[in-house]
């Protein structure tokens, strides 16, 4: 099991086992690489653990736990846990800020204890049979083992159709679950597991703090979260997208390293509407930082065609997974670590999806006729070559305004209408599927926000389902196959804690996204970057599956090879197909989704067939 997972843990192995219990890990050296191996135990021998991620923190918990009478023998992060659960018990985690998946073995209790990070920046896969309990990174590890199934979930396959990813705590095969971000698990031989939260996403306003020392704050906050994630001891980078908060990251890390001392990895494209680079050069420019572009082309993505399926360890339909692929092996030539942007767009209402929902909210108060009249207007336009366009992205408005506010901006992020996945699938699926809607497991998700202002749930939901779901899926896998660690300031415990107090009319403040942040910074950085209009990591596959990929396309969705695998009705493929390469609609999304579930069926379940 362990050795399937060396693109994580490339530096060592380690293993424990006894008669109850078996642990492999796989090492990615960061911090003490000559004395930190795992898994790692107390002084007895009673307690033993393993970390997946980084322990920000850990240097102070060190100091309180010598204080304590404990005695360490390495300088790792790792060897907090057992000290910190010899102390505290499962409450241990309340005390851990970071990324992390984690195992902690009390031999004595014979009780397992798993936890993951509350945002979701490390994944965590279990299994939970009759005859054992069986937990891994990714789901290769687990179908090593020879009591794990490897049996499609087709209700799972519906959730794919519908959010892009298989949010937590699913996953793509039966009887295997994803330990959801910010919650822990317990389990002894011969019970049941017990799942439990710890922590959760909180929206506080404080009124009374003025804007000014919102942004003073917020700054500050920003500073220290970066500070932490530099401790490193390997060769460490940046992630430079040209965006805001990267390039806020850049900055902060210049003056705290210097300028010449940073490393920065900047992505682009040939297609000059989708590149980013010029921004990021004016940042890498501005901030002095040893700076190096990668371009990704359409030669590219039909080389990473071959293996993307063993790449994406589960299906995923984010186009930016694998340039994200490349950029992330020409960094892990120089550097071990990087920092990254994530976050700040679901923290700080940095999407158009944040807009789109103010928008939606006026048209429906508008006459029914005047919305009808709109609903059939933008219905005439004519489909756009790009991906994104205002075009695509009015008719796009308009397909989810009928829908509940969750619904129509997860339809927004991306995925099928009930009416639209009910087309798509066989007949068979379809039926498979019938108890399972799941748009209603995202209302009852969203639902649980603990605050029902429409901005903070929104914020809620992008940062449950998009983020935790997508986003840092796509980070974690493209960046741990080439065993390139990427850490997110953003997501530091500190500062999404604030960000939670900070009133939402600060975040979105009228049409202007991200409003206190670009406050904070409005010294930090050059104004062109601070005033560009959000861009996204845009891929331009629509575009390519037109032109060099038009062939893999046409091959993999092949009517009578849909047909025969059974999961797909291969008339609605084809309409989509041929839409989609005629230019008639732009059906990038849903294309894709069909691709990459289809490579990754061909990996994971080979030959199997559902007709």
């Amino acid at each position: 099991m362990a050795e399937t997972l060396r693109h994580r843990g490339p530096d060592s192995e380690g293993l424990y086992v006894d008669a109850f219990f078996a642990l492999g890990v796989r090492r990615l050296s960061i911090i003490d690489p000559e004395t930190g191996d795992q898994p790692i135990s107390n002084e007895a021998g009673t307690v033993w653990g393993a970390l997946n991620g980084e322990i920000y923190n850990f240097q102070p918990l060190r100091a309180h736990l010598q204080r304590l009478g404990h005695r360490f023998r390495t300088r790792s992060d790792t060897e907090v846990l057992v000290h910190a659960y010899e102390t505290w018990g499962e409450d241990c985690v309340h005390h851990f800020d970071g990324m992390f998946a984690l195992a902690v073995w009390d031999v004595g209790q014979r009780t397992l204890l798993l936890a993951r990070d509350r945002m979701g920046e490390k994944p965590l896969h279990y299994y939970a049979g009759s005859d054992a309990f069986v937990f891994g990174s990714e789901l290769r590890a687990l179908l090593e083992h020879p009591a794990v199934p490897r049996e499609l979930n087709l209700e799972s396959l519906a959730r794919y159709l519908t959010f892009e990813h298989v949010p937590a705590p699913h996953s793509i095969l039966a009887g295997i679950e994803k330990l959801p971000p910010g919650h822990l698990l317990t389990v002894s031989p011969g019970s049941k597991p017990r799942v439990i939260p710890y922590w959760d996403l909180a929206f506080a306003p404080e009124d009374s703090t003025s804007v000014d020392e919102w942004a003073r704050a917020l700054r500050q906050q920003l500073e220290r979260s970066i500070r932490h994630q530099l401790v490193s001891d390997v060769p460490l980078g940046l992630f430079l997208s040209g965006g805001i908060d990267s390039s806020a990251i850049t900055a902060f890390a210049t003056q705290v390293c210097g300028r010449s001392s940073i490393k920065t990895f900047s992505l682009g494209f040939a297609e000059a509407s989708y590149d980013e680079r010029p921004f990021a050069r004016t940042v890498a420019r501005h901030c002095g930082t040893d700076h190096t572009e990668v371009e990704f082309s359409s030669k590219d993505v039909a080389v990473l065609l071959e293996n993307v399926g063993d790449l994406l360890d589960e299906p995923l339909v984010d186009s930016s997974f694998l340039p994200l692929y490349r950029l992330s092996q020409a960094a892990r030539r120089s550097v071990t670590v990087v920092l990254s942007g994530d976050g700040g767009d679901e923290l700080f209402c940095g999407y158009p999806t944040f807009l789109a929902d103010r928008g939606a909210r006026w048209v429906q108060g508008l006459p029914l006729w005047v919305q009808s009249a709109a609903a059939r207007a933008v219905s005439r336009l004519a489909p756009s070559p790009r991906y994104g366009s205002v075009e695509f992205l009015l008719k796009q408005f308009f397909r989810g305004l009928p829908f509940s506010p969750e619904v129509r901006t997860q339809l927004l992020l991306g995925g099928l209408t009930p009416s639209e996945r009910a087309t798509l699938l066989s007949e068979g699926a379809r039926a498979a599927c019938v108890e399972c809607e799941p748009f209603e497991e995202l209302a009852t998700a969203v639902g649980a926000a603990p605050r029902s202002a429409p901005i903070d749930r929104l914020i809620y939901q992008h940062c449950k389902f998009y983020l935790a779901g997508q986003n840092l899926v796509t980070v974690d896998r493209a960046s741990m196959a080439c065993g390139l660690e990427v850490r997110a300031p953003f997501l530091d415990r500190a500062l999404v804690e604030m960000a939670g107090r900070i009133p939402p009319q600060l975040k979105l403040a009228g049409w202007q996204t991200k409003y206190i942040l670009k406050r904070a910074l409005r010294d930090l950085l050059p104004k062109a970057i601070l005033a560009r209009r959000k861009q996204g990591f845009g891929v331009p596959i629509g575009l390519w599956l037109r032109g060099p990929l038009r062939c893999a396309l046409q091959e993999r969705l092949a009517p009578a090879r849909v047909d025969r695998l059974g999961l797909f009705n291969p008339e609605a493929t084809t309409r989509l197909m041929t839409e989609h390469l005629d230019g008639v609609r732009d059906h990038t999304k849903v294309l894709w989704a069909l691709l990459m579930f289809d490579a990754w069926r061909e990996r994971y379940l080979p030959g199997a067939q559902w007709g």
